[in-house]
């Protein structure tokens, strides 16, 4: 049985599934120790051909992958499927657009042994999150630098502590790049699918995983797989506005989770109340950083000098300080759509 089940949910989005099945084909961990699972969520053979096509080149044994084509589900189901045919000891968990360096398994391996034989862990299994630095595309632009410099996306940047033992706490729990028990996993009842079928489902594990075994998150940049997501300003509010959309289902499935996370009963009517009073008294100020922000990604990423100074680091934390009111708007905005039950398709604008 091999020690290491990798699990990718993906859907038309084949040649970022190509780069990601070639890196996993050409790993240092043996090759008997690893399995790599992907799910197709709806139908698309192109993506179930290019998998086995780019795993072939590296002339591994097919034994070794698994494609499964699903009717679409979303992700959070897809990943439970795969989880249900996984047969090893711990789960590995991928984005499609990920490209994982070739000691990347080893990495994540090498952490659980080693929380193993930590005396203060004891039996706990534990949650691995490795390092995903988002690519650097061409164009280089300021608003891919934000993206990589700041913690727009994900916190990389705040996590420097030197003590590899850090608890990072649930919300640090991102299944583009983690790993974990596949038992432990199973016991807790996989992954829940919720009503809007983005977000919050790894962060929502990861707290079901401590409040059953203490599992901490640890951070171990060496398992590194960057990632390959290039967003347009737009793009990156549209996610914030499904975020906020989805926060709505999450909260009513698992309330005890998101008032952790969000500090607040986002579900309940006084919350829908501020969040429609705040859309509409922010609304102007939203609109008018609009222009500006999206002019970030007409800006060279050179405007600011890539040295790491001081004056960088503060003009690359002011810009990231200025766009925090429109996040939160399309954030808020898209809570108040749940809300009133419209589809998270149609999404809103201030400036609209």
């Amino acid at each position: 049985m091999p020690g290491v089940s990798v699990i990718i949910p993906t859907h038309a989005r084949p040649e970022r599934l190509r780069t990601l099945v070639r890196a996993l084909a050409n790993q240092s961990l043996e090759a008997s120790r690893y399995e790599v699972l992907v799910g197709v969520d709806g139908r698309d053979e192109v993506s179930e051909r290019v998998a086995r096509e780019a795993w072939g080149e590296r002339k591994r044994d097919h034994d070794g992958l698994t494609v499964r084509v699903m009717e679409k589900q979303g992700q959070a189901s897809v990943r439970n499927a795969l989880i249900r045919e996984a047969r090893g000891e711990l789960l590995v968990f991928l984005n499609d657009d990920m490209v994982p360096g070739p000691e990347f398994l080893s990495a994540h391996a090498r952490a659980h042994e080693d929380a193993r034989n930590h005396a203060a862990l004891g039996s706990r299994p534990v949650i691995v999150i490795g390092a995903s630095p988002w690519t650097v595309p061409t164009p280089d632009r300021l608003f891919d630098r934000l993206l990589r410099e700041t913690s727009m996306v994900f916190f990389h940047d705040q996590m420097t502590d030197p003590d590899p033992w850090r608890d990072w706490g649930f919300r640090h729990a991102w299944l583009l790049n983690l790993s974990v028990s596949a038992a432990a996993v199973r016991e807790v009842g996989m992954l829940t699918a919720f009503p809007s079928t983005y977000g919050y489902e790894d962060d929502e594990l990861a707290y079901r995983l401590h409040a059953s075994y203490g599992s901490p998150v640890l951070y171990r940049p060496e398992a590194i797989a960057r990632h390959d997501h290039h967003y347009q300003p737009r793009e990156y509010l549209e996610r914030e506005f499904k975020l906020g959309y989805a926060a709505l289902g999450f909260a009513r499935t698992t309330p005890a989770c998101a008032r952790e996370m969000f500090r607040r009963d986002v579900a309940s009517e006084d919350e829908r109340a501020y969040s429609a009073a705040f859309v509409e008294r922010e609304r102007t100020g939203a609109a008018r950083a609009m222009e500006p922000f999206e002019s970030l990604a007409r800006i060279p990423a050179h405007a600011i000098s890539a040295t790491s100074t001081d004056h960088t680091r503060e003009l690359l934390t002011l810009l990231y300080q200025q766009h925090l009111p429109l996040k939160r708007w399309m954030w808020r905005a898209g809570l108040l759509a749940a809300h009133a039950g419209e589809p998270i398709t149609r999404t809103r604008w201030p400036d609209e």
